[in-house]
Parts: C-alpha cells; structure tokens; sequence
C-alpha cells in the first residue's frame, strides 16, 4: 500500500510540475495597454476631420467606440479573432502592399505592441 500511494504522491508531483510551467496568458487592458499603443503610432494619422489616414479609410482610433466602427471599408477588428482582423493583418505585415507603405511612412510597432494587439483582439477585444 505504501507503493502505491508513493506512486500517486509522485503522480501528483508531476503533474503539479508540468502545470506550472504552462504560462497563463495576460489579461490585455484596452485602457492599459492597448490605447497607449494607439496614441503613439496612430492617432496622429487616424484622428477627424484632418488626420490623412482617417481621410482615406474612415478609421478613428481616437476611442474605443470609433474604432468599432470600422473604417470605410467595414470592420478592422473581429473580437476574438486575430488572425482575421484587419487591424492585426496591417501592424503584422500580412496586408501586402499597405502594409508596407505604413511601415516606410509611419514608426513601426515593435514586436511586443503587435502582440499586445494580437493578445487583445483574441481575447475578445474588450473595453476594459
């Protein structure tokens, strides 16, 4: 009987071990995180009624409600789904030619600011 409680003691054990090394994903803050990131990058273009990227595509990254409202082109977010925003395919690269014409005008995001992004979008893209 010993052996066997060892053995489950040790089960256990183990389990516990490769548990706490799975990281839990960050709770992403729209207020936070995300808006900062806005206002560094893209306000200064995506503001009404002068900003030339709010001129061209209707986007306003100026609140979270404007930005649910898409730009002229229909929704840039799809809560929950990264891989199928607009706004996610655009600071990611996978845009093709916009993409790149953002990146040679306009201060790049780094690595970490995409990833917040992508982070918020696919936890729902919450006003928090």
């Amino acid at each position: 009987m010993n052996q066997s409680i060892s053995c489950v003691l040790i089960l256990e054990l183990l389990t516990s071990i490769s548990l706490a090394g799975c990281a839990m994903e960050t709770r992403i803050s729209y207020q936070g995180d995300v808006y900062p990131i806005f206002e560094d990058k893209c306000i200064g273009c995506h503001t009404p009624p002068f900003g030339e990227g709010y001129r061209k595509t209707g986007l306003d990254l100026g609140s979270y409600e404007a930005l649910l409202q898409g730009s002229i082109y229909g929704p840039v977010i799809v809560p929950g789904n990264s891989k199928n925003s607009a706004l996610n395919m655009l600071v990611e690269g996978r845009a093709g030619d916009l993409s790149r014409t953002l990146e040679m005008q306009h201060k790049p995001m780094t690595d970490h600011e995409i990833e917040v992004l992508r982070l918020w979008v696919g936890q729902g893209a919450r006003n928090n």
